[in-house]
């Protein structure tokens, strides 16, 4: 009987110390290594919330009532997050002390919330026990401090990002289109500036943006302050703009449109990586894109009817735009249906979740 219950102590005591350390591995590589680590604990929490969050938000609701819910969304996972992280605390260290000799159950539950929330009122016997409460203590500690500091890091990431959201209104309207953008830089100011204006800070804004969202993967829930903003239909905008001055607007051109589009389909693409949507790595100018050739051709007559310079040969620039557009087309329609982005054209508004409610009304 010594035997099996010194080997159950055993078990007890790997199981804890297994719990404790995977909690503070995850908690470090959430939070401290700059890099897009998926640990299952913090995998799986996020997971889980979302699907209540979408369940939470139905697919028949309005647009309005599933915003106000998906806002809620990053922030509370976000909050609940240090709290798993001390709830398995908790239940590790109970274990630990359990398989050191602390009986009842009971007992070792208070020995260890008493420590890891460094309250003190029970001092477990013996200098080892003594020992194990105070690293109880410290990781306890250890994990207030990186959650303090952590909460600024990812909203200063979000005020970064926003900015250049909430100004693309003023260029592009709302929700922001590629047509109205083209047509208000000739009308107000001229195309030349549309690209110090508007293309050089969106590289920019992309390069931050893989660096932040893979980093801390939360931060592509984060909705934006006004409910018909997001970032990534403003992303998609961006990229549909300098696609389109590279293929139908007769303008010299400029190698800073190619490389907005190379750093922009890179970023949503490492993006995309994370949350596993798929996409063709090496697509082909010939695959087909969400977008249509009507589409393409009702753009081009607002253009031209609103004076803005085009390209005589007509399906040339089709065949030049869909060859830009497929490096990021489905990463794209993934990523606005991964966030349930707002309505937003050629963007949003092809995606799944968007088809679907658009067929039922």
């Amino acid at each position: 009987m010594d035997l099996v219950h010194t080997a159950e102590q055993v078990a007890i005591f790997a199981l804890g110390a297994l719990v404790v350390a995977a909690t503070v591995l995850s908690a470090i590589e959430t939070v401290v290594v700059p890099r897009a680590y998926q640990t299952v604990l913090t995998t799986v929490h996020f997971r889980l919330l979302l699907r209540l969050f979408r369940l939470l938000a139905g697919p028949r609701r309005s647009f309005e009532w599933r915003d106000r819910i998906m806002a809620l969304y990053a922030p509370v996972a976000l909050i609940f997050l240090p709290g798993l992280w001390v709830v398995l605390m908790m239940v590790g260290f109970t274990c630990i002390f359990w398989a050191t000799g602390i009986h009842p159950l009971s007992e070792a539950f208070v020995t260890s919330g008493s420590s890891l929330l460094t309250l003190g009122f029970v001092r477990p016997p013996g200098t080892g026990r003594v020992m194990l409460a105070f690293s109880q203590a410290v990781v306890g500690l250890g994990l207030v401090s990186l959650m303090i500091s952590y909460l600024p890091t990812i909203y200063g990431a979000f005020s970064r990002r926003e900015a250049l959201v909430g100004m693309l209104e003023v260029r592009a309207g709302l929700p922001p289109s590629p047509d109205r953008m083209l047509i208000r830089f000739n009308q107000l100011a001229s195309l030349d500036q549309l690209v110090p204006d508007v293309i050089q800070p969106w590289a920019e804004w992309f390069v931050d943006i893989e660096e932040s969202h893979t980093s801390h993967p939360s931060l592509v829930y984060f909705r934006s302050p006004h409910p018909q903003r997001s970032w990534i239909t403003a992303a998609g905008c961006v990229l549909d703009t300098a696609a389109i001055i590279r293929s139908t607007v007769d303008v010299p051109r400029d190698p800073r449109c190619d490389l907005l589009l190379r750093t922009g389909f890179m970023a949503l693409r490492r993006i995309a990586d994370h949350y596993g949507i798929r996409y063709a790595a090496s697509p082909t100018a010939t695959d087909p894109i969400s977008v249509s050739r009507a589409e393409f051709d009702a753009l081009c007559t607002e253009l031209s009817v609103a004076g803005v310079p085009l390209v005589a040969d007509r399906d040339q620039a089709w065949r030049d735009f869909a060859g830009w557009r497929v490096n990021y087309d489905a990463v794209l329609v993934g990523l606005c249906d991964l966030v349930m982005a707002p309505p937003a054209p050629w963007s949003s508004d092809r995606a799944p979740a968007s088809r679907r409610r658009a067929r039922r009304g």
